[in-house]
């Protein structure tokens, strides 16, 4: 008995090194074919210069819409479909503007932009003195008694030391999402934030805000300066603590309004009511037009389908592209597309998000059993000629996020973050900053991963720990 196991054990390596080859060599087919023939980067062309910002609820949104839809159906996919959603419209109006005044008459221009779900300011605009806090807390230490009757600036700056540039993101957007409406609280006019980004420019960032269950009345506006002009104006707020702001903003919230999730399909061969989920946003901010964010996410996830085809790919699960609408200010596109799901009794095993932009790829972020991620990080050497390394655990995407449960295993494209937040919803989040060679770098990965995935599930050929038990 025991030279027979060990005969099977000797087949099975010699079966284990057949299959990481032809594996090695699916894998390299896929990244030649994306850096050779790829189509994200002309996807990406027409979207940012042919069509540009994509506020959800908005014109452009629809043509992005229309178009992609073109695009893929032209790719030769079984199914191709438009899935609706009613989203929120938000409209900026005309350009903010906004002044220092040290002493009457003299005053400093500065560079904002009102963050998304503000409402405007009075007419003829906003002005009063200032008081600077750093995060929400110093904003209640402060009390009522400092706040009423003045303009908030919350400036707590992304934390420079961290090398996950997400996490510093998260350690102080709560001042951008939540600001106004803790500091409507304690009586303030309005709200200036700094904006969420690690570089000193004149780029304002706008992104999302919320008022909560604040009643329309005590709404305040809130609008994001720029680094640079957050710094002069904590600066000049040190040398004359009664100085005034001045700003004026038009942004106005519109009744929802319908708009689709984008929807493709490759059904699969042997078990096709399992879906594999590939997608980014196609919604963006309108201040650039969006081709970090997530104008690259969706194209790779486009590209991650026609790259199969072309690799000569024939999945035996379903594998979905889904460009989901509104995640920027509302998540409606992500919740739809899982209400349905749950709806149609549909199973989902695993699903995978670009929203990251469109930097040179680095790995994957899993969010899944400990079970599962060891059985995935078999498969690093499959990547390691890519430069492909990084294999963790954590989160994956937000559009995404809703469909976790049971077994389902989410994943997030991570590219190099460095930079990426010099962009992040501002008007430089535009086509010349992205690499072509890095987009279809992340759009190769992210094929080679769906396939490994749609190949073997949640298991490799070289687990053999079945054999010894």
């Amino acid at each position: 008995m025991k030279h027979i196991i060990t005969i099977l054990v000797v087949l099975f390596s010699f079966q284990i090194q057949a299959q990481t080859a032809t594996d090695a060599n699916v894998i390299k087919t896929i990244y030649t074919t994306s850096l050779t023939n790829g189509k994200s980067y002309e996807w990406l062309d027409h979207l940012s210069n042919q069509i540009g910002g994509r506020l959800s609820g908005s014109l452009n949104a629809e043509r992005a819409v229309e178009y992609t839809k073109e695009e893929l159906e032209q790719l030769g996919l079984d199914k191709v479909w438009l899935q609706p959603v009613m989203v929120p419209r938000w409209v900026r109006g005309a350009p903010e503007f906004a002044y220092v005044e040290t002493a009457p008459g003299i005053t400093t221009n500065v560079n904002i932009c009102a963050l998304g779900g503000s409402i405007a300011t009075p007419n003829g605009g906003l002005k009063a003195e200032v008081v600077e806090v750093k995060g929400i807390e110093e904003l209640k230490a402060l009390g009522s008694e400092n706040i009423k009757g003045k303009i908030v600036f919350f400036n707590r700056p992304m934390q420079a030391d961290l090398i996950n540039t997400f996490q510093a993101y998260g350690g102080c957007v709560d001042q951008r999402y939540s600001g106004a409406k803790e500091a409507a609280k304690y009586g303030a006019l309005g709200v200036i934030v700094r904006s969420v980004n690690l570089r000193l420019d004149d780029f304002p960032h706008t992104g999302a805000m919320s008022y909560g269950d604040l009643p329309n009345d005590q709404r305040i506006p809130s609008a994001a300066i720029s680094t640079n002009d957050a710094e002069l104006l904590s600066s000049m707020l040190a040398l004359n603590s009664q100085l005034k702001f001045y700003f004026s903003q038009h942004c106005k919230q519109l009744k929802d309004v319908q708009s689709y999730n984008v929807i493709g399909e490759i059904t699969g061969t042997e078990f096709p009511e399992e879906y594999i989920v590939v997608g980014g946003h196609l919604d963006s901010w309108d201040l650039g037009d969006g081709s970090h964010d997530d104008g690259a996410g969706v194209v790779q996830s486009m590209d991650v389908l026609r790259l199969l085809k072309e690799s000569g790919i024939q999945p035996k699960r379903s594998i979905r592209v889904v460009l989901f609408m509104n995640e920027e200010n509302g998540m409606r596109g992500g919740k739809k597309y899982a209400e349905v799901a749950k709806a149609n009794g549909e199973h989902h095993v695993f699903a995978l998000e670009s929203d990251s932009g469109g930097f040179t790829p680095r790995g994957f972020s899993f969010d899944c059993s400990d079970a599962v991620f060891n059985k995935v990080q078999q498969w690093q050497a499959l990547f390691k000629p890519y430069l492909i390394h990084y294999f963790e655990k954590g989160g994956s995407g937000a559009d995404i996020g809703p469909l976790k449960g049971g077994d389902m295993v989410l994943a997030g494209l991570r590219p190099d973050s460095q930079r990426y937040f010099d962009h992040h919803h501002a008007s430089n989040d535009t086509f010349e900053h992205v690499n072509k060679r890095e987009l279809e770098l992340g759009a190769a990965t992210m094929t080679a991963l769906v396939y490994l995935f749609d190949k073997y599930g949640t298991g490799t050929i070289s687990d053999i720990s079945e054999l010894n038990d």
